[in-house]
């Protein structure tokens, strides 16, 4: 692990110093890391070094093994878990799919959450189970956002489970996480939480937020590769649980005889959700990039996009553009959205003059998407005041000319 010492990273705050270690944030303006984020040097020379281990012979499997362990336990410092409660997942969709389908689910069970704001992959897995007798109760948004009051109201005595993304990916709006996860930990109901949106970009307490499961890839904010996640599973749930699928990394066996047959029993902790070897470029990634979110600090992180978002929102709304509004202050996140939610599709806007302006946009290197009729705009560490000023600048320029 000591090539993460060989990492020059920034201090506490010096969001310049990590600007310039993203080339993709100096060659374009950079709006889009709700879709995807991008690698910086510092995480491409670890996954240099990972590859250059695997050419030779120096390292083994248990070399990797200790990355892995490592990563998984700065995530859980990211989060406020104990790194017991962390698992090595494939992405978003591998961890709902884990913890839906390792629920002890009786017949007459409901699940509530809100369609209409979920993203696909945080819907498939439940509505699977409504062929087993589960009932998919599905709570309205109101003003664009997730209903906390209606997922509340909705909830009875079978009510099993509830999900919720913790920023919505259209419109970007921030879930009252800790109100939901209070009243679901005082009813007993499994609070699932899709982080996809908000992790490594704003802060995140699961003990605090009274979640007891969080998904997240680290394609996104975690700055990370595609095909790598993380599945926190609070301690006290994870040995109510018993995972569809086991192998070597999810039994309780010996880490270091991979080869020797144990027993069929799980793991303690969220471990028991692992399945066959891990994405060992995946941790090497990801450790470098929660490295980095370290150096600068969570805290530090949040106020940044948060100020960077108002900025962009403020200024869209004098250019009399239909951005959205939070009902509440607390429900800003680091995602801009304009135009009526629902009035389109992926990529697609039926407003006209919105497609219009998103293709000006695209032209001038300005990376954002559209999603639900709603173009999007993400904020992250490497953006900065330049960024945004630019965006307006354009867009101002754009109608003007109309």
């Amino acid at each position: 692990m000591a090539e993460l010492d060989t990492l020059a990273l920034p201090g506490p705050g010096d969001f310049a110093a990590a600007r310039a270690l993203f080339p993709g944030a100096r060659e374009q303006t950079y709006l889009s890391v709700c879709d995807r984020g991008i690698l910086g040097d510092h995480t491409v020379a670890a996954l240099q070094g990972y590859l250059a281990a695997m050419q030779g012979t120096r390292l083994q499997r248990r070399d990797y093994e200790a990355v892995v362990e490592d990563t998984k336990a700065r995530f859980a410092a990211l989060i406020g878990a104990d790194p017991s409660e962390i698992a090595l997942s494939g992405n978003v969709s591998d961890g709902v799919n884990a913890i839906a389908n390792a629920l002890p689910w009786r017949d007459g069970d409901n699940v509530v959450l809100t369609t209409e704001l979920e993203h696909p992959n945080n819907l498939y897995p439940w509505m699977r189970l409504a062929g087993s007798g589960v009932e998919i109760r599905t709570v309205p948004m109101r003003d664009g956002a997730i209903d906390v009051a209606a997922m509340q109201e909705a909830m009875d005595d079978r009510t099993r489970a509830a999900t919720a993304a913790s920023v919505t990916f259209s419109p970007g709006l921030r879930t009252d996480l800790s109100t939901l996860g209070a009243t679901c930990r005082a009813r007993g109901v499994f609070f699932l939480v899709d982080a996809v949106q908000s992790a490594g970009i704003l802060c995140h307490d699961v003990k605090a937020e009274g979640i007891d499961a969080l998904v997240t890839s680290t394609s996104k904010g975690l700055l990370g590769l595609y095909g790598c996640g993380f599945l926190y599973c609070r301690h006290a749930w994870a040995e109510r649980l018993a995972p569809v699928y086991l192998s070597r990394t999810g039994a309780d066996v010996a880490p270091d005889k991979p080869s020797e047959m144990g027993t069929a029993a799980f793991r303690a902790g969220a471990g028991r959700f692992e399945v066959g070897s891990y994405n060992f470029a995946g941790a090497y990634a990801a450790r470098a990039s929660l490295a980095l979110v370290e150096s600068l600090g969570a805290d530090a992180i949040e106020a940044h996009v948060l100020a960077l978002s108002r900025r962009l929102s403020d200024g869209f709304a004098r250019l009399g553009l239909p951005v959205t509004q939070p009902p509440h202050e607390a429900a800003r996140a680091h995602i801009v959205t304009v135009g009526t939610l629902g009035d389109g599709g992926h990529d697609v806007a039926r407003d006209q003059s919105l497609q219009a302006w998103s293709k000006a946009l695209k032209s001038a290197g300005i990376v954002h998407t559209i999603r639900r009729g709603q173009l999007r705009f993400a904020t992250h560490l490497y953006n900065d005041t330049s960024d945004i000023d630019r965006v307006l600048a354009l867009s101002a320029a754009h109608f003007a000319g109309d």
